[in-house]
Order: C-alpha cells, then structure tokens, then sequence
C-alpha cells in the first residue's frame, strides 16, 4: 500500500533518544540485578529476550545509542542509522509503551519507519513520520494516475508523478507545507521509506511532478514503479522468496554445465556407435538443436536455472528419440528391399505420426506445468517446450536434408554398424503370455508402495509445508544431531539434515512462519549465528556468516522462505497440473485413436509409474545419501515422468494401429506381439540413451537437483517396463478380441 507521508526533523529527537537510552539502561540494570519482581513491562520481555540472544547487550553501556552506527544530515528527514540485523530490536525499543511516553507532546503521534536498504549494505535508516491519533497518512497512493522514470534538466535520471485532481489539491497543501518548514515528504511502500525527496520550488500544483535527486537509473526505474503500485488494492508481501549466495550460484552453474557436456557427450558418441554415419548426421542436428534453444531463451530474456538445464538436457533424449523412430523405420525398409532413397523417403513418412503424437503428449504435460508451475519449474516448462518443437524441425528437417544431400551425390548413408545393424532385429517374444506375471510383480510393488505411503508417508519440503530453509556450509563435518540438539531451544522443532557433503546442512524451520519482513529475517539469522557459533571458526563474525561473496566457503550458502498461504497454492497447483495432465491425455488419445481402451491403458499405466515413484521416494528417502523432498521440482519430475510414458506407450499403440491395418487376417494378440517387438529396438535405444543421460546429471550436477534427477531414473525405468506390460496389456484385455484397423474402426 503506497503512502506520502510528511516527516520530522532529526535535531526534534536528540533529547527524546538520549531519554530513551537512559530509560533503557535502568531496566537493563534492574533485569541484571534481579531487584524487581513485578509485573514485567513489554520492554523487559523484550530486553529479556534480547539476553537469550546477545549476553553481551545486556551489560552494554547504552542500550539504544550504541546501536546506532551513523546519523543523517542535521535537519534532515533520517534520524539515525543502524545495522540491519539490529532493526527489530530497535523497532521494539521504540514502539514499547514506557518510551513512547517520553515523546514531547507535539511528537505524540510519531510514527517511526524503516528505509529501504541499499543494495549490498547493511545499514539501514530510520524515519520519524507525522502521523495523527488514526495513524492515517494525509495522501494515499491510489491518486497516482501515472509515474514513469525520466530525466531532469542536467540529463540525469529522475521521476515523473502524475496525480487525479483529488489528489493534486492535497499534493498542493503538502507540498506548500514542507517548503515552508523545510521539511521532506517521504514516499512509502508498505510501510517502508523508499524515498524522502524535499521541495525546492514551492507548492507544486496541477498534478504532476518530478522527483529528483541522486538516482542511479535502476533506482529511478524501482521508485517509479513504487509509484505505481498505488494503485494496488491492498499491500504486498513477500509469500515465497528463494536466494542463492554467488559462491554456491556459481558451483551450481559449473556442476550444471559440467553435466550437461558429459551427457552430451555420451549421446552423440552412442549414436554414432549405434548408426554410424546417419549418428553423425543426428548428432550435427542434435547440436544445431541445442543451439537454437539457448538462441530462443537468451531472445526471451530467460533465466537459465538447474531445472531450466534439466529441461535442455531432456530435449537432448527427445531429440535422440525422435531420430531413433526415423532411422530404424528406414531400417525396416530396407529389409524390405527397397532402394535407400525409397527407404529414406517412406522410413521418414512412417515415422511421422508416430513422432508427433509422442511429441504432443509430451507437450501437453509440458503445457499444464507452465500454467500450474512457479518459478524455476515454469523456467523447466518453458525449456521443454521450446525443446520440444526445435526437436521436431531438426529431426525432422535437418536430419532429412543431409541424408537426402548425400544420397543425391551418389553417397550411401549406413543406418548402423557391424556390430549394432541386426542388433534385436530378429525378436520374436510372446509379451501378452506374461502379462499376468506382469500384472502380479506390478500388483506387488504398487501394494508395498501404498503400504509405505499410507504409514511412513513422503518428505515433504518448504514449498509444501511452508516455512524457512537454510543451507549452511561449515569448515568441518558437523553432526545433524549435535546442530538440532542446539537449536531446539531457539528455533523450537527444527529439522536438520545434512546436505550433500558432510559438511553442509540444510536447517528448516517453521518458527515465525507467519511473520513477514526484513526484521523477522534478521532475527532468525541472528538466531543461528550465536546458536552454531560453537562450529564455526574462531573469529567468524555476523556478517561473514550472513553476507555472500564469490569466495565464500562458511555461512549460510542459500536460503528458501514459504508462507503457509502460497504452500497451500502449491499443492493445490501441483494437484491440478497431474490430474489436468492426466485428462488432457486421456482425451487427446482417445481423439487420435478413436478407442477408450487405448486411452485407458495409456492412463492405467501413467498412475502406475506415478504410484511407484511415489512409493520408491517413500521407502528410501530416509536413508538416502541425498535431498528427497516432494517439492515442486518433483512434481515437474513426475509430469515428465507422465509425458516420457505417454510417449513411449503412444509409439507403441501407433504401430499397432498401423498393423492392424497392414495384417487385417491376423489375430489381435499377434499384431500386438509384432508391434511391441518391431517397437522393442527403439524402446530400449531410446530408453538408453535418456538413461545415460539423467545419469550423468544425477552423478555430476549439483546436489539441489539430485532428487529430481533420481524421480526421472526411476520414472524412466518404469516407464519403459510399463508401456510394453501395462499400456498395452491393459488396452488388449478390455478390447475383448475385437479387430483394429485404420480405416474399418476409424483409428
């Protein structure tokens, strides 16, 4: 909520903060000597409180002013400075009853308010504002019609203020006013001062005015969009806030670009091993792929994050995927004895329908997590996305164009070598026969995972349960247990884990969960510098725990903070993305294939590879050697769990669509048979590839993206075992013998 309020002058409150200290001083003194056995006021529970944290305040010679560590111009609007971390307690100073009564009367009704504090600094101004008995400020922000930053006469950068009319007569008065007592008008944003500019030339009448001063061109650009946030309805608050130090930032980005080359690596030595010289052409294709992606986010403006990587990394196994159809229908062609044009031209072809209905049902589960995601989850979608559609043109396009151009100078392109050209080409396996042993080991496992989640239940992290979490590096190895045994009498019911090495932790916490602000934040840190303070290096101060910097090896590393209301949203969100998903699909296949039984067994297969994630996460996350929470990377981690099911469950109803058509005499279990074993080398090639390259990302990224990288590994290995022995089982029993075809049925 945006306020203009009038201010004091510093040199009113010299004698009133000199009478304050020594108000204070008293009752430190009669707290230390246990004198007074009454009734305690507010201010001795909070000076009792400030003796839990800090013994050495309670002896400080001067309560108040030895906290203040500069003071502002003489007659100007900032009576003092402080260091942050003590804002709270002075706050509480001030506003306790007892020192309010020590204002002057014309100063009654002060209210006291906290600068914004300037980047990098830890110093923060305070304000003393002219308020009244309702405490109700003279100009509200809901009669600003517009502001945007310009600049003033010299070329500098300022604010440009435009008022409605209502408010430009009372902007007239206040202005007038404060010319003429020389006095500012501080501009403030839920109730914090961002600006206090003074006025130079008179009354400023009409409407419109310019605020000047020494801004840089952020600061002009922040303030006047403070000003426009007048017109909000009601104030903001930080819900959910997420901040990483630059030296942690930094490991996480060499760990992310680390495991992204290893894994690409990987991929484009595995095709060109399994289809020799058309692998070199996937590989130039897969490469410009990669390209055009980062092409298209740094055109967005977006912001790279682990997740982000994660969804580029998982391109790189659709991109494979899809040049995988295409080759090993070009395969089948030439099995058939067609010429390598012919092949090329009808393996392309063939391999269409199957590429794109993967693609879209990959996309759909993409689609709901960028409506229903937050954050680096969105930044996960969007890469996806954008990943999947470059997959499409390169594969299809490009990959084309250089076969085709080598065809055409009479060059033949080898769709394997010697050692992978028959590789499962000659499979012959009855899948349907052991279905129901299938059905049995599926039954079993999903049974086990119910039993774990109805009574060891999952680990549920901030985004969920809302609250703060802390990851704190130390210079040694330091016991989870010792650290929570030392917090629980600050904290109360703190979790402490340790967070990927031993030396690190990762603290979380519900206490305050409800209280938002920089104070509560300050207070929390202050907390745990004095609470841990034993198990860190002699002489380590406040701010080399708190503050961040390029070297930094001790201290807090990153930080997360989640209000129990936006915790709420996320489940809920998460919620509705899988069960949206899930929908989308089941109508999108039941479009395509014009059958429930398909949708049916492709959806009875996704909840089976989501049961078993689940229960998987269940069952070990409390013995893992690293992070398993169900936050919302991992909801982002099932919905591509659904997505590479779906993909693979449709590629393989897509060929049996397609032999249903061919084989109209056979019966229905042998088409089903020949198309998961025509679909098998693709299956598992596919399945491969994606599994080298999560693994790489599990072994060498970062340790805030392990657990998601271990629900992927998972997801895919049962999404594999569960397109050949639930899809397609479950879509052939409740078919009940009745024929496919493409043009008979309508599929």
């Amino acid at each position: 909520q945006l306020e203009f309020w009038e201010t004091h002058k510093n040199n009113q409150f010299m004698n009133f903060l000199a009478q304050a200290n020594e108000y204070l001083k008293t009752i430190a003194v009669d707290q230390i000597n246990n004198t007074e056995e009454d009734e305690k006021s507010s201010i001795d529970d909070l000076l009792a409180d400030v003796e839990a944290q800090d013994s050495t305040s309670i002896v400080s010679i001067n309560p108040l002013l030895d906290l203040i560590v500069g003071y502002g111009f003489q007659g100007g609007p900032v009576l003092a400075q402080f260091a942050s971390k003590d804002s709270e307690k002075v706050m509480g100073y001030l506003d306790t009853p007892e020192v309010r009564k020590l204002l002057p009367r014309n100063l009654r009704y002060t209210k006291f308010a906290w600068g914004k504090p300037e980047q990098n600094s830890e110093i923060i101004e305070l304000y003393a504002l002219k308020s009244n008995r309702d405490d109700i400020a003279p100009l509200s922000g809901g009669v600003v019609v517009d502001a945007m930053q310009s600049y003033d006469m010299s070329g500098s950068p300022a604010v440009s203020m435009q008022m409605n009319s209502q408010g430009a007569r009372t902007w007239e008065a206040m202005t007038g006013k404060a010319f003429r007592e020389t006095t500012n008008i501080a501009i403030v944003l839920d109730d914090i001062v961002y600006s206090a500019p003074g006025v130079s030339s008179g009354p400023i009448s009409g409407g419109r005015s310019e605020i000047t001063g020494n801004f840089s061109l952020n600061e002009a650009i922040d303030l006047a969009n403070v000003l426009r946030a007048g017109k909000l309805p009601a104030a903001a608050e930080i819900i959910q806030s997420e901040i990483v130090g630059p030296s942690l930032g930094k490991e996480a980005i060499q760990s992310g670009i680390y495991s992204f080359i290893i894994a690409l690596i990987f991929v484009l030595v595995w095709m060109v091993f399994y289809y020799g010289f058309a692998g070199i052409f996937a590989d130039v294709a897969l490469v410009l792929n990669i390209l055009l992606i980062f092409g298209i986010l740094a055109g967005l403006g977006a912001v790279l994050t682990l997740p982000g990587i994660a969804g580029v990394v998982l391109t790189i196994g659709i991109s494979v995927d899809a040049n995988v159809l295409i080759f090993e229908r070009i395969r089948e062609e030439l099995k058939k004895g067609k010429g390598l044009r012919k092949s090329v031209a009808d393996g392309f072809n063939n391999a269409l329908s199957s590429i794109l209905d993967a693609n879209i049902t990959t996309g759909l589960t993409a689609l709901i997590l960028f409506v229903f995601g937050t954050g680096p989850i969105k930044g996960f979608a969007t890469t996806l996305l954008i990943g999947i559609a470059t997959s499409l043109f390169t594969a299809i396009f490009i990959t084309r164009l250089f076969i085709d151009s080598r065809n055409e100078k009479g060059r033949r392109v080898s769709m394997g070598t010697k050692l992978t050209q028959s590789l499962l080409s000659n499979i012959n396996l009855s899948f349907l026969e052991k279905r129901k042993i299938a059905y049995v080991i599926s039954s079993l496992i999903l049974t086990t995972s119910l039993i774990s989640l109805s009574f060891q239940g999952l680990n549920q992290g901030v985004d969920f349960v809302g609250g703060r979490s802390y990851t704190i590096r130390f210079d040694k190895i330091i016991s989870p247990n010792a650290v929570q045994s030392t917090l629980i009498n600050t904290l109360g019911s703190a979790e402490v884990k340790t967070f990927g090495n031993e030396n690190q932790l990762k603290i979380t916490t519900k206490y305050k969960v409800d209280v938002e602000g920089l104070a509560v934040d300050n207070e929390i840190q202050n907390i745990l510098y004095n609470s841990l303070l034993s198990f860190l290096p002699d002489g380590y101060t406040y701010d080399q725990f708190v503050n961040g910097s390029n070297e930094k090896q001790v201290g807090i590393m990153s930080s997360i903070k989640v209000g129990p209301t936006i915790a709420d949203d996320i489940k809920k969100n998460s919620f509705l993305a899988v069960i949206g998903s899930l929908i989308v699909v089941f109508l999108y296949i039941l479009l395509r294939f014009r059958r429930w039984q398909f949708s049916l067994g492709a959806v009875a297969a996704v909840f089976h590879d989501v049961l078993i994630v689940l229960g998987v996460f269940s069952l070990t996350y409390k013995f893992m050697p690293f992070s398993m929470e169900i936050n919302q990377a991992f909801i982002a981690a099932i919905l591509t769990v659904i997505g590479y099911s779906l993909n693979d469950t449709v590629v393989v109803f897509d060929r049996i669509r397609e032999f249903a058509g061919e084989h109209t005499k056979w019966k229905f279990n042998k088409t089903v048979n020949a198309a998961l074993n025509s679909t098998l080398s693709r299956t598992l090639n596919t399945s491969l590839t994606t599994l080298i390259v999560l693994l790489a990302i599990f072994i060498f990224g970062g340790e805030s993206i392990r657990g998601f990288m271990f629900a992927l590994i998972v997801g895919v290995i049962v999404g594999t075992y569960s397109s050949v022995f639930i899809a397609t089982p479950v879509m052939y029993d409740t078919h009940r013998g009745k024929i496919v075809t493409d043009e008979g049925n309508g599929l």
